[in-house]
């Protein structure tokens, strides 16, 4: 294996290495892919700072992207999305409190989750290794086309594509929404952990 990287030999060694699973309700991975059209799912963490986390499944893990001000559905919003570790497939499902004292505590609720089609002949991976990935989305609160673009190392744009999904309406009020799952706000979710 001479050249072989350890996260070639495990895309989830990043995000293992930050968490302590006997004190969170994250989970540690292990899943294996089904079939189907692959998933995504965005996920709204108040953490440090609130932000949402888009995540695409490809791969056998969930790529990842923190999206400080959210997918827009608005094409003329620019959302920048900084590429975080891959996930595990199982994270889709997360919903709940990463507690005081773990990497990214804070309250995550799943803002929106579907599935979605890559564009193009050559894989995700491929795609991302170019800099560019185009896919719709076909989601609770998110339809249509989207691109992930990265502009300068470690540094991506999320934007809708201009088609007949897109609206002006933009990304709603964090401090308002409600998961797509569980209709729970942040604070709900809180409050039932405690």
């Amino acid at each position: 294996m001479g050249n072989v990287t350890k996260r070639q030999r495990d895309p989830l060694a990043e995000y293992r290495s930050k968490r302590d699973f006997d004190a969170t309700a994250e989970p540690g991975g292990g899943r294996e892919p089904r079939g189907g059209e692959p998933r995504f799912v965005v996920q709204l963490h108040d953490a440090s700072s609130m932000h949402f986390d888009f995540r695409l499944e490809a791969d056998g893990v969930l790529k990842s992207w923190a999206v400080p001000k959210g997918p827009s559905t608005d094409p003329h919003d620019k959302r920048l999305a900084m590429p975080t570790e891959d996930h595990p497939l199982e994270y889709r499902d997360f919903e709940g409190v990463i507690g005081e004292g773990q990497y990214g505590a804070g309250t995550v609720i799943i803002w929106d989750e579907g599935t979605y089609r890559h564009d193009g002949d050559r894989s995700v991976a491929e795609d991302l290794g170019r800099g560019h990935l185009s896919f719709d989305l076909n989601g609770r609160k998110l339809h249509g086309g989207y691109a992930l673009t990265r502009f300068r190392k470690g540094a991506w744009l999320l934007v809708k594509r201009d088609d007949a999904r897109a609206s002006g309406e933009g990304t709603p009020d964090p401090a308002r929404a409600r998961s797509a799952r569980t209709g729970r706000t942040l604070r709900q979710v809180a409050d039932d952990a405690r």
